[in-house]
């Protein structure tokens, strides 16, 4: 048996409600507002934000410019989450404002995996036809 959870789409208010998320941290690191000692958010990338279906808690999907040293810059915003939210709290008007959790998005290397698996298929598909 399968919990809940499981496929479970998102609903409208958790997408709404994350796009306004990731709006504004978007802005916040572009206008580095967030004040992050020993970091330039301004090189930071928002590229989704999922809500909990209560809404208190946010999940920010995050790359530098150019993939490199992710993992340190996630721990960096992890540690300073309090900064950034600090910051949102003054740009959002929501009942909650949420716990943001930073995590590191591999949706751009599972891509390029891919698209090298399909490129490596056509290329076989070509040697056999030729």
């Amino acid at each position: 048996m399968k919990s809940q959870s499981d496929h479970k789409a998102f609903s409208q208010r958790q997408l709404r409600v994350g796009e306004l998320v990731k709006q504004n941290i978007g802005e916040l690191f572009i206008r580095n507002e967030a004040k992050i000692p020993s970091l330039n958010s301004k090189l930071i990338t928002v590229t989704e934000v999922r809500m909990t279906p209560d809404l208190k808690t946010a999940r920010v999907y995050v790359i530098p410019l150019g993939g490199i040293d992710t993992k340190e810059i996630v721990k960096i915003l992890t540690e300073y989450s309090h900064l950034v939210r600090k910051a949102l709290s003054k740009r959002l008007d929501v009942k909650f404002l949420p716990k943001l959790t930073f995590v590191e998005d591999n949706s751009f290397d599972y891509a390029e995996k891919i698209e090298r698996l399909i490129r490596k298929n056509n290329d076989k598909e070509k040697k056999r036809y030729n």
